[in-house]
């Protein structure tokens, strides 16, 4: 066997851990608030959480990939393909081993910050500082900020209406079901918004803005209403000694379940494009600024994000779920929703977010919605400095992955 087939086993290998990883880590993003409002139990999670991400993963994930995710390398140093290997290689356990350190430890990162932080290490290598991108990069830090702020200021307000016009009426369980059709209704046309717009599905259908807008207003309509129906089919009148929070506990479900599609068809790029490059690579022999990546590929990251979240996605999920403010299910709604339209409104204007600190930034607007002692402030600003950690551990990490594999390999 051949020093580049020995390569692509490695890629495999470092590969799966990767995915591995963002299962552990991310599976909070969508699941963490569910599990702390105990709208669902952890075993629940962590099944629906394991198939929607692997349906995610191998049906909408992107089949094309950048050689270089965020531009922020410069591509002319993409020109001897064995550097490229070594490169893709020390990226990808380089991302790996900080995700897993930040998973060990129970706090919550950004995948795909991480991966960008091991691409600049091993662009540093191949072409000194010259070649990255600093505005660009500029970009990713000030996603520390916006992310979580967007996220922040949406659950805070989204709580105060619900606790305005729901839980501060004499019947909050009829306002509930009354106001039902409404917030369901907007939740549906925020993740119908994103689906068209985020996913690589969505991309790669074309639709314009304008036909966008329509058929996710459409679709808000219809599935309002049905979710409604279905809320008053499921949950009777017996369950009016647990209030409003009952009615919500339904609809957060269904919110989690669309952050955890939209994860695997999403995140799983940030380990299988990488992989990709090294195997196209391998069989070709050329180096492309654009990659194909067969359905094999995709499957084979969801199954290894699946394995992440059985594995020990329970830690990241405590941290969130629970350990920055107590979480209820119009708390973990919000928390939901926020990090949704975040996503959605920040793309749509072209600037960088994470999924993971808006998901952060959520729990914290709904705590401060109680007031400043109903959030964990220590465990937030710990979180935030492994956010800032993040790209230059994952950079320095790559470096010196890429010097031991060049010396080896």
């Amino acid at each position: 066997m051949g020093l580049e087939n020995y390569i692509l086993v490695l890629g495999f290998i470092f590969g799966f851990y990767m995915n591995w990883n963002i299962g552990a880590n991310d599976v909070a993003n969508s699941m963490a608030s569910a599990v702390g409002a105990k709208a669902i139990t952890l075993k629940q999670a962590i099944l629906i959480a394991g198939i929607l991400n692997v349906l995610g993963a191998t049906f909408i994930g992107s089949h094309v990939t950048d050689t270089i995710r965020k531009g922020i390398v410069a591509t002319d140093v993409f020109t001897d393909p064995h550097v490229v290997l070594l490169g893709a290689l020390s990226a990808l356990l380089a991302a790996a081993l900080w995700v897993s350190f930040a998973t060990w430890k129970s706090l919550p990162v950004s995948t795909t910050h991480s991966i960008v932080g091991a691409m600049i290490g091993f662009g540093i290598m191949a072409g000194g500082f010259s070649v990255i991108h600093w505005v660009k990069l500029s970009s990713v830090v000030l996603s520390w900020v916006i992310s979580p702020l967007f996220s922040m200021v949406i659950s805070f307000i989204m709580l105060k209406v619900i606790i305005r016009f729901v839980l501060s009426i004499k019947n909050p369980y009829n306002q509930a079901l009354k106001l039902a059709p409404l917030f369901i209704g907007i939740t549906a046309f925020v993740m119908v918004s994103s689906f068209l717009f985020k996913t690589p599905l969505g991309q790669n259908l074309a639709v314009d803005g304008y036909l966008a807008f329509m058929i996710a207003l459409a679709a808000s309509f219809i599935i309002g209403h049905a979710g409604t129906l279905l809320i008053r089919r499921f949950v009777t009148d017996t369950y009016q000694q647990r209030g409003a929070e009952e009615v919500f506990r339904k609809i957060q479900i269904g919110t989690s379940c669309y952050v955890a599609l939209a994860q695997g068809a999403n995140d799983v790029a940030n380990a299988i494009g990488p992989l990709a490059l090294i195997y196209f690579i391998v069989k070709t022999g050329t180096i492309a600024e654009a990659v194909p990546v067969p359905t094999f590929l995709l499957l084979y990251g969801g199954v290894g994000i699946a394995c992440g979240i059985s594995m020990a996605g329970y830690r990241v999920m405590g941290t969130i779920g629970t350990k920055i403010t107590t979480l209820t299910n119009t708390r973990g709604f919000s928390v939901d929703f926020s990090a949704a339209t975040t996503v959605l409104i920040a793309s749509k204007l072209g600037l960088p977010v994470s999924t993971t600190h808006a998901a952060v930034g959520g729990v914290v607007g709904v705590g401060l919605a109680r007031g400043l002692e109903a959030v964990n402030f220590g465990i937030v600003i710990k979180i935030m400095f492994y956010w800032v950690l993040t790209v230059p551990v994952a950079a320095i990490t790559s470096m010196v992955v890429f010097l031991i594999l060049k010396w080896f390999l």
